[in-house]
C-alpha cells in the first residue's frame, strides 16, 4: 500500500516521487524495467478478472468502461506529446488482496470523483499549478527526459492561466500616456544627462535646444568639476576657521580667471547672431528655449546651465518618489491682474482648489476662485481698488499700506497663502493676528497693484523688524526688493531700535538683503569724512545690526585684525564702482523718508 500512494502522489514536473524511486536503487535499470513490465502484465489480468467478478455490482460497468475509454485518451495524448507508451502507469494498484470486486469498486469510484473534479475545477498540484487532465497526474515514468519535463510544466501553466484575464501592470498604465509636451519630442534622452527618458519640459533636452548625447557629455563634465572641488576641499581642510581668514592663492587665481572671462564677452550681439535668434523665434515661437549664447558671458551661462540641470534632477527625484506626479495637488499657474504667473513652491490652499492645477485670483481683494468666469463676475462687482488698512507712504505712484492681521484676517491669509507659492521656508499661513503687514502697491487708472510686501511681529523680543518679504515675480529685478528693505529700516529709525531681519532668509532674500547692506555702508563710509570710525556709530546711523555690519565688512575684505585691534579699511576702488551704479541707477527707485507719515503702534 505505501509503494500505491507514492505512485498516486507523483510530482508536478511529469517525474516519480522520490522516495518511490529510491526502492528500486538496489537493482539494476533493466530488472526494474522488466519488472515493471511484469506487474503492468499482472494488473491486466487482474482488471479482466475484476471486470467479470464486478458484474453484480451496480454501475460498476460504466465505469469499467469509462476507465478504459479514459485509458484509451491517455494513450492518444502521449502519443500527440511523443512520449513512450510503454512507460505508462495505470492508475490501478499494483497489488491487491480480498475481494477483487470490492477493490476495483474502490478504484473505480475514486477514479470517477477524480474525473467529475477534473471537469469542475482542475486540482492543485503543491507548486500551486493546474493540471489540464487526469493523465497529467498518472504519465510518471523515470524515463521520461528532463527537457520533456520542463515543457510538459510550462504547458500546464499556460492552460491553467488561459482562462484569467491578463491584468496590466500599474507602471504600464502610468506610463502609457505619458509624453513630453515639447513639439517634436519623443521623450528620450533627459537634461541631466542621467535618465533615459522625460516627460516635462524642464527635462527635455530638445526644448533647451540641446541633443541627448550633449546632456551626457555635459553631465559627465560637471561631475569631474565636482570631483575636482571636493578634492581640493578635501586637502584643505588643516585650515582652521576658514570663513573669516583671506582667500587662498588658488581662490584669488579663479577670480582673476572669471574677471577675465567676463570681460571678453561681447558688450552687444552682432548682427548675424541677432536675425538667428529671429528666425529661431519665428520658426519655434514660445515651444523652445530663446538662443541664450552671446547675451552673457560663456562662465555665466555654464553656470546658469548647471542651475537649470539642478533643478530639473530635483524635479526628476520627486516624481520617482511620488510626490510630483500628474493631477498632484500643487498649483502650477495663477491668473493674477493681466498677469500669468508660474509658481514655484506647494502652498496649502483647500483641496477643491489645489486640485485644479491653475488658480484665478483679484489682485485686490486676493480672494482666489475656480475659472475666469467666476473671476470676471467677481470684478465686475468687486469694490476693492486699494488694500485694506492705512496709507502710510506715498511718493509718485507708490504707495505703502499698513495692515493689522486682527483687523483684516481674511486679507492677511491671503496674503500668506500667495507669498508661499514663491518662498520655500514660510511656514504662517492662518495665524497672522499677531503680526502687522506693510503691503507696496504701484498705483494707476485701474487702481493699486500688489508689489509686494513684508510683515513684521508687532511685538518682537528680538528686535527683529522683518518676518516675511516677498517681491512678486512680475516686479523682480526692478528695485523693489531694496526698496521694501530700506522701508523696514526706515520704520525701525522712527522706532529709535536696531533691527535685523528674522532667520532663516531665502535665497533671493539673503541676495538682496547682502546688496542692500553693501549699499549702506558703502555710502556710509563715501559721506564719512573722520579718522576714526566705529561699529557702534554705524549702527546707530543706519539701525542695521552689528553683527550684519561685521558680515558684510568680512565679505567686501574691508575688516582686518592688526596689532590686537580691528581697523575698517576705506577701499576707495569699490566706493568709486559702487558711485558710479549709483548714478546710472538714478533715484527713480528709492524711499523718501520726509514722505512717510506712521507713528509707531502702542502695544497689540
Amino acid at each position: 500500500m505505501p509503494r500505491r500512494k507514492r505512485n498516486a502522489c507523483s510530482s508536478s514536473d511529469g517525474t516519480e516521487d522520490s522516495d518511490f524511486s529510491a526502492d528500486h536503487t538496489d537493482s539494476s535499470e533493466s530488472d526494474a524495467h522488466a519488472a515493471k513490465n511484469t506487474r503492468l502484465t499482472r494488473s491486466s489480468l487482474r482488471l479482466s478478472q475484476s471486470l467479470q467478478d464486478s458484474s453484480p455490482v451496480g454501475n460498476s460497468s460504466a465505469l469499467a468502461s469509462d476507465e478504459m475509454n479514459f485509458s484509451t485518451r491517455r494513450v492518444t495524448r502521449s502519443q500527440q506529446q511523443g512520449e513512450p507508451v510503454a512507460a505508462r502507469k495505470s492508475e490501478i494498484p499494483l497489488r491487491q488482496s480480498g475481494s477483487e470486486a470490492e477493490r476495483h469498486g474502490e478504484v473505480s469510484d475514486r477514479d470517477a470523483k477524480q474525473v467529475a473534479d477534473q471537469d469542475e475545477s482542475p486540482p492543485r498540484t503543491p507548486t500551486g499549478n493546474a493540471h489540464s487532465s487526469e493523465s497529467d497526474i498518472d504519465m510518471s515514468s523515470p524515463n521520461v527526459s528532463h527537457d520533456e519535463s520542463l515543457a510538459k510544466e510550462l504547458s500546464l501553466r499556460e492552460s491553467s492561466l488561459a482562462h484569467r484575464p491578463k491584468r496590466r501592470r500599474f507602471h504600464e498604465s502610468y506610463n502609457f500616456n505619458m509624453k513630453c509636451p515639447t513639439p517634436g519630442c519623443n521623450s528620450m534622452g533627459h537634461l541631466t544627462g542621467k535618465h533615459e527618458r522625460h516627460f516635462s519640459i524642464s527635462g527635455c533636452p530638445l526644448y533647451h535646444n540641446l541633443s541627448a548625447d550633449e546632456c551626457k557629455v555635459k553631465a559627465s563634465s560637471r561631475d569631474k568639476h565636482v570631483e575636482e572641488r571636493t578634492l581640493t576641499h578635501s586637502q584643505e581642510e588643516n585650515r582652521h576657521s576658514t570663513r573669516h581668514q583671506a582667500p587662498v592663492e588658488r581662490q584669488l587665481r579663479y577670480k582673476e580667471k572669471v574677471t577675465e572671462m567676463r570681460r571678453k564677452r561681447n558688450s552687444t550681439p552682432v548682427k548675424e547672431h541677432k536675425e538667428k535668434c529671429v528666425e529661431h523665434r519665428q520658426a519655434h515661437g514660445s515651444s523652445r528655449e530663446p538662443l541664450l549664447e552671446n547675451i552673457t558671458s560663456d562662465y555665466d551661462l555654464e553656470l546658469f546651465r548647471k542651475a537649470q540641470a539642478r533643478a530639473s534632477d530635483d524635479l526628476e527625484k520627486l516624481r520617482l518618489q511620488g510626490q510630483v506626479t500628474e493631477g498632484s495637488n500643487m498649483i502650477k499657474t495663477i491668473v493674477f491682474g493681466r498677469y500669468e504667473l508660474d509658481t514655484w513652491y506647494h502652498s496649502p490652499y483647500p483641496e477643491e482648489y489645489a486640485r485644479l492645477g491653475r488658480l484665478y485670483m483679484c489682485e485686490f481683494c486676493l480672494k482666489y476662485m475656480k475659472s475666469q468666469t467666476i473671476l470676471r463676475r467677481h470684478m465686475a462687482k468687486c469694490v476693492w481698488k486699494h488694500p485694506p488698512g492705512d496709507e502710510i507712504y506715498r511718493k509718485a505712484a507708490i504707495s505703502v499700506f499698513e495692515v493689522d492681521g486682527k483687523k483684516n484676517k481674511i486679507y492677511c491669509q491671503n496674503l500668506c497663502l500667495l507669498a508661499k507659492l514663491f518662498l520655500d521656508h514660510k511656514t504662517l499661513y492662518y495665524d497672522v493676528e499677531p503680526f502687522l503687514f506693510y503691503v507696496m502697491t504701484e498705483a494707476d487708472n485701474t487702481g493699486c497693484h500688489l508689489v509686494g510686501y513684508f510683515s513684521k511681529e508687532k511685538n518682537s523680543f528680538l528686535n527683529y523688524n522683518v518676518s516675511c518679504i516677498l517681491t512678486m515675480p512680475q516686479y523682480m529685478r526692478q528695485g523693489y526688493g531694496k526698496m521694501l528693505i530700506d522701508f523696514s529700516y526706515l520704520l525701525s529709525k522712527v522706532e529709535e531700535k536696531v533691527g535685523s531681519p528674522e532667520r532663516p532668509l531665502s535665497d533671493l532674500g539673503l541676495i538682496s538683503y547682502r546688496s542692500y547692506w553693501k549699499d549702506v555702508l558703502l555710502r556710509y563710509l563715501h559721506n564719512f569724512q573722520g579718522k576714526e570710525i566705529s561699529i557702534k556709530e554705524i549702527s546707530q546711523e543706519t539701525a542695521v545690526n552689528p553683527v550684519d555690519i561685521v558680515s558684510t565688512l568680512q565679505s567686501l575684505q574691508m575688516l582686518k585684525y592688526w596689532k590686537g585691534k580691528h581697523l575698517v579699511l576705506k577701499r576707495q576702488d569699490l566706493i568709486d564702482e559702487w558711485r558710479s551704479k549709483e548714478l546710472k541707477r538714478g533715484s527713480s527707485k528709492t524711499i523718501d523718508p520726509t514722505a512717510l507719515k506712521w507713528t509707531p503702534p502702542k502695544g497689540t
